[in-house]
């Protein structure tokens, strides 16, 4: 998984060429909230496909399992 954004936002790059991105807010000391509510839909060219809740868990469950110490701490409201 690949991970990239801004002070606003977090994306999701999956594996499988599938990406999906998280509104969310830098905070002082590098970590990052991201909230799981605007995890609504796949970014193009997947747009038109839905995106599960249960999808949501597995990505917000590969996203605690790839960061640590050393990248931006994220967590999920």
């Amino acid at each position: 998984m690949k991970i990239t954004g801004s002070n606003s936002y977090v994306k999701f790059d999956l594996e499988n060429g599938y990406v999906v991105k998280a509104d969310g807010e830098m905070l002082i000391g590098g970590k990052f909230v991201a909230f799981k509510d605007s995890m609504r839909q796949w970014e193009p060219p997947h747009h038109n496909e839905e995106l599960s809740e249960n999808e949501v868990q597995e990505i917000i469950q590969q996203v605690e399992q790839n960061t640590n110490e050393n990248t931006v701490h994220i967590s999920f409201e």
